[in-house]
C-alpha cells in the first residue's frame, strides 16, 4: 500500500457497523482493569497505527513533541554523552543542557566529526533538515557508521513522506505532530517511532511514568488531520519552491535557505535523500533586524506566529528568541501554508518593498 493511500485507508474500525472514523474515547477506565494511562485508548491507537506503519515503525503518542523528545532523552544513564547539531530545535538543546548529560554541538555539514562522535555517543540526535536554518546532514553515512548508542532522528519537518529514518539505520523518530502531521494549529501532539520492540516497551513505560500521555481530542484532530498529508505537503512545496525562487531574485533579500534550490549548500545530499523539500523556507533580509522586523510588520496574509506546519502560512524572526544568536539577525522563517502562491508572492513583495 502507498503511503498516501495508507493515510486514509489505516486506523478506521473494521467491524460491522462500526463508525468509518475512529471517534474520541474520552476515558480514563475501561472495564476488566484497563486504565487508559498505562494501556492507551482507541483514539490513540488508531493515531500509532498509521504513524508507525508510515515511519515503518511502532509508534507512541505524546502530549507534545517536546514530551516525545523527553521520553527519548529518559532513557540514557547519567554522564551520558550527547551529540546535537550546532543548528536544531531549541527545545531539544534546552532539554540536552538542562540535563545530566555531556553534551557536544557539531555541525551539521561535518559528516567526519558525526561519524568520529558516533563512536563514544549514547545519543546522536538529527535532524533531516534543520531548524531554522535548513541544513542537510549526510544521514546515510551517519545512520550507516559503527555507533556505540542511539540515533534518534527528529522527522518533523519532512514527514514520513519525505524520509523514513528507520529504514537508513535510526533506531528512533520522533515527530511534533502539532505541525505538519496535525497540520491545522489546533493541537499539541508528539509521537515516537520505534525499530525495535524493546525500546517502544522503554519508551511506553517513560510515557506512563512522566504522565505524557495525549489527550484523546488531540489524537482525534492529529488523526483527522493526517488524512490529508500528502495533499497538504504536496501543495504546500510547490508553494515553497516558487517563493524560494523569487525571494532568491529579489533585491532585499540577502541570502535564501531552502533544499531545493540548486544554491543550496546541501542541494545534492537533499535531492537524494529526501523525496521533496519540505514546506519551510528561510531567508535573511537586508538590513538585519530591523529589515526583518519591518517585513513581518507590513504581511497581511502571512501571519507573525510561531510554530509551523499549518494550512496557514506563518513567518516569525527565529534569532529574536533566546538562545538563536548563532542565526544572522535578519532571518526570517517563513512557514508556507495552503493559500493562492500568488497572493503569498504578493504579500512578501510588497512587504519587503514596503509597501
Amino acid at each position: 500500500m502507498k503511503p498516501e493511500t495508507w493515510l486514509v485507508q489505516a486506523g478506521r474500525p473494521k467491524a460491522p457497523g462500526s463508525p468509518l472514523n475512529t471517534p474520541i474515547v474520552p476515558a480514563s477506565n475501561f472495564l476488566l482493569g484497563a486504565y487508559a494511562r498505562e494501556d492507551g485508548t482507541p483514539t490513540w491507537a488508531a493515531l500509532e497505527e498509521v504513524v508507525g506503519g508510515l515511519e515503518g515503525g511502532q509508534a507512541l503518542a505524546f502530549a507534545s513533541g517536546m514530551a516525545a523528545a523527553a521520553a527519548v532523552f529518559s532513557l540514557l544513564p547519567p554522564n551520558a554523552r550527547v551529540v546535537l547539531p550546532t543548528d536544531c530545535y531549541q527545545g531539544v538543546v534546552g532539554l540536552a543542557e538542562g540535563g545530566p548529560w555531556r553534551l557536544l554541538r557539531l555541525p551539521l555539514g561535518d559528516t567526519e566529526a558525526w561519524v568520529e562522535a558516533a563512536k563514544e555517543a549514547d545519543l546522536l540526535w538529527l535532524e533531516p533538515i534543520s531548524n531554522p536554518l535548513l541544513e542537510v546532514p549526510d544521514l546515510r553515512a551517519i545512520a550507516g557508521a559503527p555507533r556505540k548508542g542511539l540515533l534518534a532522528v527528529d522527522n518533523t519537518f519532512p514527514t514520513p513522506l519525505n524520509l523514513r529514518p528507520l529504514d537508513l539505520g535510526a533506531d528512533l523518530v520522533v515527530h511534533s505532530a502539532t505541525k505538519l502531521l496535525g497540520g491545522h494549529s489546533d493541537l499539541l501532539l508528539g509521537v515516537a517511532v520505534a525499530r525495535e520492540e524493546t525500546l517502544l516497551e522503554r519508551l511506553r513505560r517513560a510515557r506512563t511514568l512522566q504522565g505524557a500521555t495525549p489527550g484523546a481530542l488531540e489524537a482525534f484532530l492529529a488523526l483527522r488531520g493526517l488524512r490529508t498529508l500528502a495533499v497538504r505537503l504536496e501543495r504546500m512545496q510547490k508553494t515553497a519552491q516558487l517563493l524560494a525562487e523569487r525571494l532568491q531574485a529579489h533585491p532585499q533579500v540577502e541570502r535564501v535557505l531552502y533544499p531545493g534550490l540548486p544554491t543550496h549548500p546541501g542541494h545534492d545530499r537533499a535531492r537524494e535523500l529526501l523525496r521533496g523539500f519540505g514546506a519551510v523556507v528561510s531567508f535573511v533580509v537586508k538590513g538585519g533586524a530591523e529589515g526583518a522586523d519591518g517585513v513581518l510588520g507590513r504581511v497581511r496574509l502571512i501571519r507573525h506566529a510561531t510554530s509551523l506546519g499549518g494550512v496557514e502560512s506563518t513567518m516569525e524572526r527565529r534569532s529574536a528568541l533566546p538562545g538563536q544568536g548563532h542565526l544572522p539577525p535578519g532571518l526570517l522563517r517563513l512557514s508556507v501554508g495552503l493559500e493562492d502562491p500568488e497572493d503569498l508572492w504578493g504579500d512578501l513583495k510588497g512587504a519587503l518593498e514596503g509597501a
